[in-house]
């Protein structure tokens, strides 16, 4: 009987086919991974909208898209200046990958540490000295400060009846008509120099607060002719009795200007004023040896009308700039998780937010700087008047507040 032999067969296996596998596998799994990062990187309920792309092609430069058109067509790259750089598509690549700019460590470490996006925000227009170490930040006070009442000087008690006679027989000229309204969403922020405390937290007070400051500003216009309205209401008082949260304050008084609004359609330009909790030396300028609290205008970016409101304030600090030189410590753009994104703005395409000073600055340092605001708003305003010859007045309907919305966090 004849045996059968198994015959084995040989495979020859390339090295270079080798390498070549196993580099595809690599780029396979760094693919899946990337892949991953890209859809857990949009925040819950966002994902590819409309609103998560237009934020991130805001970050491009002018510069950039003709780089994009130049891809396409060569003819667009003549336009282009000698020295530009070309756009990093590897870079643009990873920032939307993992939702990182390179550029900015702000975007990793505000998801790694509880509260630092508190500190976020965007600068559209820089002042003297600023940059993002030093952007406005506005803390809640601890619950016992709220609930205790601060002691003012003496002094300051006498400023708050000297400036309350002062605006007794104040008329504006605006044919009767008040446009401008003032608003204290944060009433209770107040002044270390004016009270019998050096406490940064305990800076809160009933009566000698931020509201002096509306008051004096009211004031100043008036005397130009801007006939100008105070919101007197209680915006703390009002958390209180609600039992509402600090970070509820927008939405307390989000009521107000929509009452306003509603009981006066001459009403044209909406004012939040606030205080500051930075330094002393990042919120005083000297001016022709007179020391004044220096000013911030932050800008809501979490609404359609935002460019408008922006405009506005670039405008102004540019007026201050050139009248009092390192008095506008420039514009910021707060949006996003962390912020309360509004402020309000979205009820007025004229309306703003202004910082006047810090904890450390005196009510007489802030009064200036009040004084400048309504010197270089006055000039806007009269400028226009001239230009458009009318008084149209450009606010929007407001959507009811929401108990949803009654949890926004704070700026």
């Amino acid at each position: 009987m004849r045996r059968r032999g198994f015959h084995g067969f040989t495979v020859k296996v390339n090295r270079t086919s080798l390498k070549r596998l196993a580099a595809l596998i690599i780029v396979g799994v760094m693919s899946l991974f990337i892949f991953t990062g890209v859809l857990t990187s949009f925040e819950p309920g966002y994902g590819m909208a409309s609103s998560s792309i237009n934020q991130w092609a805001n970050g491009l430069e002018g510069e950039d898209f003709v780089h994009l058109l130049g891809m396409e067509n060569q003819y667009f790259k003549q336009e282009l200046p000698p020295d530009a750089e070309a756009m990093s598509l590897s870079g643009v690549a990873f920032q939307v990958a993992t939702s990182i700019n390179p550029d900015d460590p702000r975007s990793l470490l505000g998801r790694e540490l509880p509260g630092f996006s508190l500190f976020d925000g965007q600068i559209i227009v820089a002042g003297e000295g600023t940059d993002y170490t030093n952007l406005p930040f506005e803390s809640a006070p601890p619950l016992e400060v709220i609930m205790a009442e601060r002691e003012a000087t003496k002094e300051s008690l006498a400023k708050l009846e000297e400036l309350k006679q002062a605006g007794d027989n104040l008329q504006g000229s605006t044919d009767g008509r008040k446009v401008a309204h003032i608003i204290h969403s944060h009433n209770t922020e107040s002044f270390l120099p004016e009270l019998k405390t050096d406490v940064v937290n305990e800076a809160f007070h009933g009566e000698v607060n931020i509201t002096l400051v509306g008051e004096k500003l009211s004031q100043e216009l008036e005397k130009r002719g801007i006939g100008t309205e105070i919101e007197e209401r209680d915006v703390q008082g009002a958390l209180k009795n609600r039992g509402w949260q600090y970070a509820q304050s927008y939405d307390a008084s989000r009521e107000f200007v929509k009452e306003a609004i509603a009981q006066n359609d001459d009403l044209q330009f909406f004012f939040d004023l606030h205080r500051d909790t930075l330094s002393r030396d990042k919120t005083t300028v000297t001016i022709n040896g007179v020391e004044y609290g220096r000013t911030v205008f932050v800008v809501g970016g979490d609404h359609s009308n935002y460019e408008h409101n922006l405009k506005l304030a670039e405008e102004l600090h540019d007026m201050l700039e050139e009248k009092y030189p390192g008095l506008s410590r420039g514009v910021i753009l707060k949006a996003g998780r962390g912020t309360n994104g509004k402020f309000n703005q979205d009820l007025s395409k004229q309306s703003m937010l202004v910082e006047f000073g810090g904890v450390h600055n005196s009510l007489e340092e802030v009064y200036r700087s009040a004084e400048a605001l309504a010197d270089v708003f006055a000039d806007y305003y009269w400028n226009a008047e001239a230009v458009d010859g009318t008084d149209d007045v450009e606010t929007e309907e407001a959507v009811d507040v929401s108990a949803a919305d009654g949890e926004e966090e704070e700026k």
